[in-house]
């Protein structure tokens, strides 16, 4: 039986990044996982997801050409050469996680992991066990599928969930997006750059749910602007296969219509894959589909760990990629190797939520509204792309920044972005959440012209009535 310090099920963002961590701080680490290195995120999220809306967002650029005073005739795409370089960025990324892991001498076992009692667990692969091992703690990073519905269930033909989605064999002609968070909105952009008649449902009253009001109302205008329909406070009750087609009964107001689509994507959220992993046997607490931990990753059985997508909400790779160093510096200081670690708790306060639809979405912090509903007497800042000159020089006039600010401290509370390229810009603003930093120190940041960034500073500055171009 192999004898491991910390032993990581699950080679994704959050599990490799742990496994290289605790290696690094000297602790004998090994890796089981059942499919791909770099996990979900780098295979099949993440990563293709932006290489393909790289190639939309350049056709698009192609497309409008003449407003920048170029000539590009007769354009067109290659729909199965943009799945190819997709699917090659991703080989390239995890055959580069392979590396990192060999370089900091972590061992990879290939198969599936069940914990078979409390410092112990077999590896399987095609359901033969072919490897027993021994570990001191374990680190659960074995991350999340598509959700699905009773009604609503993906068959790789006509309904799609976002693996279907990467490799499509066809742009539809109409397309159903069931669900506006990050994963629906981004697909949304990407087939409806290259031609899609896009129609999104979403069951609340506003898409992109977990952002700023102001920030949703902005996108579902540039939507529509661009020619997808939204559908806020609606349903789809029903999906059936007609033909080549498939048809949609949507419910919305006391009313159902049915409507015909060519692809459907799902896109309406995740669960966690905590299912024969040998939890319920060692009493491991799972609350619907997740693994409660507390803020260092601890589950509530000593030497099991859990991180990432399995933890929970919010389902982002950096947030697994921080759980991962703070489980593994954590587990070192308790094996008496973590000389001058001090881990701190996830704040989930600060982690920033990108989207990479056309427009951009970025946020950190509390919404306007929900700072409200804190307590907070709020000072609230906008400044739009309209008021930049970089962003004129672009081509990206459209899109605004807006800061929350606690009026009795000048505390940042929150930062929500929607234009070209604010997922690059949210970083400023989370860096300035993590070092506390205040209104009157953010005033004094030199910003450099001509740059996007720039919006920044006039939007603090807007919270006080201080901006200088608009």
């Amino acid at each position: 039986m192999s004898q491991f310090d910390v032993v990581v099920v699950g080679g994704g963002p959050g599990g490799y990044v742990a496994a290289i961590r605790a290696a690094q701080l000297g602790l004998n680490t090994a890796v089981v996982e059942r499919e791909h290195l770099g996990g979900i995120c780098l295979n099949w999220g993440c990563i293709p997801t932006k290489a393909l809306l790289r190639s939309s967002e350049m056709y698009h650029t192609m497309q409008n050409a003449a407003a920048y005073g170029l000539k590009a005739d007769n354009v067109s795409f290659d729909l199965q050469a943009i799945v190819k370089r997709s699917r090659g960025v991703s080989g390239q990324l995890s055959a580069g996680v392979k590396t990192l892991l060999k370089k900091n001498k972590v061992q990879v076992f290939d198969g599936e992991a069940k914990l078979t009692g409390k410092n112990k667990l077999s590896v399987s692969k095609d359901g033969k066990v072919v490897e027993e091992i021994a570990f001191r703690h374990v680190i659960l990073a074995t991350g999340a599928r598509p959700r699905e519905l009773p009604h609503l269930k993906a068959d790789g033909k006509l309904v799609w969930n976002y693996k279907h989605a990467l490799v499509p064999d066809t742009v539809p002609g109409r397309l159903l997006v069931v669900g506006s968070g990050a994963i629906g909105v981004e697909f949304a952009s990407f087939f409806s750059d290259l031609g899609s008649k896009v129609t999104i449902v979403e069951m609340i009253d506003r898409i992109l749910p977990v952002e700023d009001e102001e920030v949703s109302a902005f996108v579902a205008k540039a939507f529509a602007k661009q020619g997808i329909t939204v559908r806020t406070k609606a349903g789809v009750a029903r999906l059936e296969p007609k033909g080549q087609t498939i048809l949609a009964t949507i419910e919305a107001d006391g009313k159902a219509e049915t409507q015909e689509f060519d692809r459907v994507i799902l896109a309406i959220g995740i669960q966690g894959n905590v299912e024969n992993l040998g939890l319920e046997a060692l009493g491991v607490a799972v609350e619907r589909g997740q693994i409660k931990t507390d803020g260092y990753g601890r589950t509530n059985v000593p030497g099991i760990w859990a991180i990432g997508d399995v933890a929970g909400a919010p389902w982002l790779a950096h947030k697994a990629s921080h759980e991962g160093v703070t489980a593994a510096e954590s587990i070192a200081v308790e094996l008496g190797k973590g000389e001058g670690l001090h881990p701190h708790p996830l704040n989930k306060a600060n982690i920033p939520g990108c989207t990479y639809c056309r427009p951009q979405v970025a946020s950190v912090g509390l919404t306007e509204a929900k700072a409200k509903a804190a307590g907070y007497e709020v000072r609230v800042g906008k400044f739009p792309f309209i008021g930049n000159g970089k962003a004129i020089a672009l081509g990206e006039p459209e899109g605004f920044i807006k800061t929350v600010f606690d009026a009795k401290t000048g505390e940042l509370l929150g930062a929500h972005m929607v234009g070209a390229e604010v997922t690059e810009l949210i970083q400023g603003y989370v860096v300035a959440r993590q070092l506390e930093t205040t209104e009157a120190e953010l005033m004094q940041t030199i910003f450099a012209h001509p740059t996007l960034s720039e919006m920044m500073h006039e939007a603090v500055l807007a919270a006080y009535g201080r901006a200088l171009h608009i």
